[in-house]
């Protein structure tokens, strides 16, 4: 199961060299001039997760195979990107294909790189990209409502009257350039409301782009309900051209004890609510990733989807537990072995094993 972050923001706001260092490649250009991204970079990132090391030593595993996370690099939006301004409408479609939204917002204060309003302020950056967005939206909302009243007549009416009142609640939330995300929704008209492919009701994340001793020139502060991120986009390039012990080196030289990509990686796995579950067995040890809330044989169709069909329980132990009695073997005879059915929900560090007909 794959899940991508969509990278955004202003031109020159340290979108790409983000990228670069979060992949450790150079497939994006981060050049010192707007637009130089026309065509979206994908790169598949590995979740960090302690925890397989010390799984793979208690089943004595000949591999770990960590859970990924796809990160997209979407071009630098501009004012009026919603009507086409700096290719905005083709960059505004790469979004809309993306899970989650990371919008970088540049505070670091480099007089060597330019700013496309010639100004550096995360608030006002946030609040063009949001707009952009919100506008975007307006227009598809708009369209459907204005379909969708023609078609009315008659016995019709009544069958698309929630409709109706759904559109024009998101549509009155967006001419106030707020997100259709912060509204609130039963559960028809999430369902509804998903047709549309909003873009402003994707999750966001705020990745503050500071200056490399991790002060920033200016302070951004996230909206109310949206989380956010301080990273030095120049300092993790610094880190994805050394070695990991040269890198563990220098960070510590630094007082750090988590490299901001890291950060960014686990806020982006947390914005799209997904958890891990572990297989581990001589072959390999492995972490899966499903939403938060799925039960057995969902988890178990993200391995293969004829497990679905072919669910009929599963054994479940936690993660600590798994270690602490050395495995499969051990666990069996120390209680803490579980068997799960159907109706089991999957949680975070759980180790399974499926029984599939």
């Amino acid at each position: 199961m794959s899940f991508s972050i969509g990278i955004v923001g202003l031109p020159n706001v340290g979108k790409s060299t983000l990228f670069n260092s979060l992949t450790r490649s150079k497939q994006a250009e981060a050049q010192n001039y707007p637009f130089c991204t026309i065509d979206p970079n994908v790169g598949v990132v590995e979740v960090p997760d302690e925890r397989l090391l010390k799984l793979s030593i208690a089943s004595k595993s000949k591999k770990i195979i960590p859970t990924v996370i796809e990160f997209v690099d979407i071009a630098g939006l501009v004012k009026g990107a919603s009507e086409g301004q700096g290719l905005g409408n083709k960059f505004l479609s790469h979004i809309r294909e993306v899970d989650a939204i990371a919008q970088v917002v540049r505070a670091f204060s480099d007089p060597n790189v330019i700013h496309v309003n010639n100004l550096v302020n995360p608030t006002d950056d946030a609040d063009v990209i949001n707009l952009e967005l919100a506008l975007a939206d307006l227009q598809t909302v708009s369209k459907r409502l204005e379909n969708v009243k023609k078609g009315a007549k008659g016995t019709a009416a009544k069958e698309v009257a929630k409709q109706i009142e759904l559109l024009e609640k998101v549509n009155k939330q967006l001419e106030e350039g707020r997100p259709a995300r912060d509204l609130e929704y039963d559960d028809e008209e999430v369902l509804m409301v998903n047709e549309l492919h909003l873009l402003t009701m994707k999750p966001m994340l705020y990745v503050v782009n500071v200056d490399e001793d991790m002060t920033g020139g200016k302070k951004f502060v996230a909206p109310p309900g949206s989380e956010q991120i301080e990273i030095s986009a120049k300092l993790e390039a610094e880190l994805a051209d050394l070695s990991k012990v040269e890198a563990a080196e220098y960070m510590a030289s630094l007082g750090l004890t988590q490299t901001g990509l890291d950060k960014l990686v686990l806020a982006s796995y947390k914005l799209l609510k997904l958890i891990t579950f572990i297989t581990s067995g001589e072959m390999e040890t492995r972490a899966w990733t499903v939403k938060s809330g799925a039960k057995a044989p969902e988890a178990a169709g993200v391995i293969h989807t004829d497990f679905v069909k072919g669910f009929i329980k599963a054994d479940v132990v936690n993660w600590k537990d798994f270690e602490e009695f050395g495995g499969w073997s051990g666990i069996k005879t120390s209680g803490k072995l579980k068997l799960e059915g159907k109706d089991y929900v999957v949680k975070d560090g759980d180790v399974v094993y499926f029984h599939i007909a």
